[in-house]
């Protein structure tokens, strides 16, 4: 009998006779206040079943309403994507009977889902280290009900919450063109970045606002005919999903290479063991009995509506590195770890009005601001370091007022703590204020290197490594008041003095 788990151990040449191919189906929660059919709270983390009503709990006479957000953050996505929106969209029953599906079907876009077609671009590196760049195709992208939530908390006691139930998704479905575990990984990176962008989703996936479906086959290279799929459910990490298609492809390459069959399925992926397990047999699409459900009207999205979705389109994360590029002049590294997340481009930018030390207002972002953040900090407007305290901040340091290392060390700190105060208040308090006065500089200088004769000789016979001995000299009569590169200039001209 040939083990329905793969011996990890699968010779990587007996691997490279197959070609992977790999479909996704990626569902985004929406960022809508109620459900997609109900007036029902559509909130995270509220205690089970208390986000409920007669229309999620399908009671009988009751008769669903569309909610018009949800339409709208769908066809967002796929313009985003570049998909053909669909104007006249039917929303279908799907049927089937699970503990979590209290109407005993679920509302679904069967033959018209709202977007058709479109692409994701993609960057990677492949197994050999090399960096690929491909757009991945899409199928179609759909609006459907979510379902409620089974909580087993033995083997022999399920609990159900319907708290999400009714929960407005899109799920959006790729071609079978992704190749490898590497390119479905980028594929889903790229996804939760657009969709935060887009402010449709959090991308939360261990949460579970952004869940992922995979279908994996196999076939010798040359192939023209697709191998037999199985689906892996439910998957709560991007690293989990990378490695459960490894699993899923070593264990079909050995059940191949052993002569045995593989049967179309549903599986489910051990994130302990790292192997995928048999769940139950894969329905067909007639084991659904869609047809139109008769208690809503077709969606028909007008001309004007379409082109007011389309106005109010933020720039993308590529339009963003543009603009970062070449109109703020920052490095590509830079751009581009701005660009990642929207909140950091539009927390740049917006330092970026009241000062005009656009590498400055970069480096203070991708490191000490970054170092505070949290990953949701910026996006729920909690960061308490305002762009003008940052700004103001900035700016003191690029008058000579305080050095970087003070305000980076000892007053952003303060800042943060105390978000009210105003960064020159704490340097003066903290007498940070550097002193920038030649003459008095002058005494200083001369007081050290008259205290230091032998590292004097030293530095004149070529060691000027000891410049920073003196300078750190200086900083320390001065109580680090001294403007450090005034200093530099007065002690260099000092020890060039033949005297």
């Amino acid at each position: 009998m040939i083990s329905e788990t793969a011996d990890k151990t699968v010779p990587a040449a007996v691997l490279a006779k197959y070609e992977v191919v790999i479909g996704l189906e990626v569902h985004c929660q929406l960022l809508t206040a109620t459900k997609i059919f109900a007036a029902d709270s559509n909130q995270f983390g509220s205690e089970p079943n208390t986000n409920v009503g007669v229309i999620t709990l399908g009671h009988p006479g009751t008769l669903p309403k569309l909610n018009r957000r949800a339409i709208e953050l769908a066809v967002r996505m796929g313009l985003a994507c570049r998909s053909a929106i669909t104007q006249y969209t039917v929303f279908a029953r799907k049927n089937y009977f699970y503990p979590d599906l209290p109407k005993g079907y679920q509302l679904s876009q069967d033959k018209t889902p709202i977007c058709v077609g479109g692409e994701v671009p993609v960057k990677f590196k492949d197994v050999n280290g090399q960096v690929v760049e491909r757009s991945v195709q899409l199928h179609h992208i759909h609006l459907e009900e979510d379902a409620g939530k089974s909580i087993h908390d033995s083997d022999w006691n399920t609990l159900l919450d319907y708290n999400r139930a009714g929960t407005p998704l899109i799920e959006m479905v790729t071609d079978p063109v992704i190749q490898s575990a590497e390119e479905a990984a980028a594929y889903l990176t790229e996804v939760r970045r657009l969709v935060r962008y887009l402010d449709i989703c959090d991308g939360n996936m261990e949460e579970g606002s952004l869940r992922c479906d995979v279908n994996i086959s196999v076939r010798l290279w040359g192939a023209k005919e697709f191998g037999t799929k199985v689906e892996i459910k439910n998957m709560n990490s991007i690293r989990n999903v990378q490695r459960a298609i490894e699993s899923e492809v070593r264990r079909q390459v050995e059940l191949v290479e052993k002569g045995g069959t593989i049967v179309q399925e549903t599986r489910m992926f051990d994130a302990n063991t790292g192997l995928t397990h048999g769940m139950r047999m894969k329905e067909t699409m007639n084991d659904y009995r869609y047809f139109p459900d008769p208690d809503l009207s077709p969606v028909v999205i007008s001309d004007d509506w379409l082109a007011g979705i389309r106005a109010q389109m933020p720039a993308l994360p590529k339009e963003r590195y543009e603009t970062l590029l070449n109109q703020y002049g920052l490095p590509e590294y830079d751009a581009a770890l701005l660009a990642d997340v929207r909140e950091l481009a539009d927390y740049f930018e917006a330092v970026c009005q009241r000062t005009k030390n656009y590498k400055a207002v970069s480096n203070w972002i991708m490191g000490p601001v970054k170092a505070q953040l949290t990953e949701k900090t910026l996006r729920d407007g909690q960061f308490p370091v305002s762009v003008d305290k940052l700004a103001e901040l900035i700016n003191l340091v690029d008058s000579g007022k305080v050095s970087f290392s003070s305000a980076s060390q000892r007053i952003f700190p303060v800042l943060i703590e105390q978000p009210e105060t105003s960064p020159e208040q704490v340097a003066q308090e903290q007498n940070l204020i550097q002193n920038s006065n030649t003459d008095a500089l002058q005494t200083l200088v001369e007081e050290v290197l008259a205290a230091w004769p032998d590292k004097v000789k030293e530095y004149k016979k070529g060691k000027k490594g000891l410049l920073g001995l003196f300078v750190g000299e200086v900083m320390k009569k001065s109580k680090g008041s001294a403007d450090p590169k005034l200093t530099n200039e007065l002690l260099q001209k000092a020890l060039s003095s033949p005297s």
